[in-house]
């Protein structure tokens, strides 16, 4: 596996895994090294059958601030082609994130803007400490929130994302909970150990089962209800034949944990 990182790194807590954004001198600002760097981590991370769950935080004071702005400056002289594949590569990030095979946890101090908030709603928990403030900054600089759109919509609705894409306003870390944005705040200087222990919680559990469940949860939005149940019915036929479900219900009807197969 490459770990040849330059400005995020991976820190090992088997079965746990931290992926670090490390550009604190910049509030961790997206770059295009750094989405390549973090889509390199996940496939690193995704066949490491010593890591059950991946964890995402930020180094420094802030969790991420958005898109980097010398690179923003670059953009504007780029051409429609090269913005293009730019907007797809940061696209294929997020979704790379929000499909992940394994669980993901974020954890959120700070700020968390623009792209930073894509990365921190992609993860399947959030947990955020009180210092924490989201904001969809892009309209207030004349841009879109376009591709972390896609997530937010998912998350909180269209009401909801409406609000916060159009209005650029900041989201304290009580509202973010309210508004499904965070699974859950705790106080400042918390976030890590909370996020570990709910990373913890996720080890536990097979690792087929939360691959099958993630790619059902992706795929529901767009179904209509007869198309969502037959789905729901091929998964559930799936799981039932996993070496983890037989497992499973080996071990509970023998009282005893069970003993997941590594892949």
């Amino acid at each position: 596996m490459s770990e040849t990182f330059t400005i995020i790194r991976i820190e090992r807590e088997p079965p746990l895994a931290w992926i670090v954004l490390d550009r604190p001198q910049v509030r961790n600002a997206i770059s295009r090294t750094m989405v390549e760097e973090l889509l390199q981590a996940l496939d690193d991370l995704e066949i490491d059958s010593a890591v059950r769950v991946v964890l995402l935080r930020g180094e420094g004071s802030a969790f991420c601030a958005g898109a980097d702005l010398e690179e923003l400056k670059v953009v504007q002289q780029a051409s429609p082609e090269e913005n293009l594949a730019a907007g797809r590569q940061l696209g294929k990030l997020f979704r790379r994130l929000y499909t992940f095979p394994k669980a993901t946890v974020a954890a959120v101090h700070g700020s968390c803007v623009a792209g930073g908030c894509g990365l921190a709603t992609g993860c399947d928990l959030t947990v955020a400490d009180a210092t924490a403030v989201f904001r969809y900054s892009e309209a207030a600089i004349g841009f879109v929130a376009a591709l972390v759109g896609v997530i937010l919509v998912r998350a909180v609705g269209e009401k909801r994302a409406r609000d916060l894409m159009l209005t650029a306003r900041p989201v304290p870390a009580d509202e973010a909970v309210r508004l499904g944005l965070v699974t859950e705040r705790v106080s400042a200087g918390q976030h890590i150990e909370r996020a570990r222990a709910l990373a913890g919680l996720l080890a536990r559990n097979s690792l087929s089962s939360i691959r099958l469940s993630k790619e059902l949860l992706a795929a529901l939005p767009a179904l209509d209800l007869e198309a969502a149940f037959a789905l729901a019915a091929r998964v559930n036929a799936e799981a039932r034949q996993t070496d983890d479900c037989r497992e499973g219900v080996a071990a509970f009807l023998e009282k005893r944990p069970p003993a997941w197969r590594e892949r």
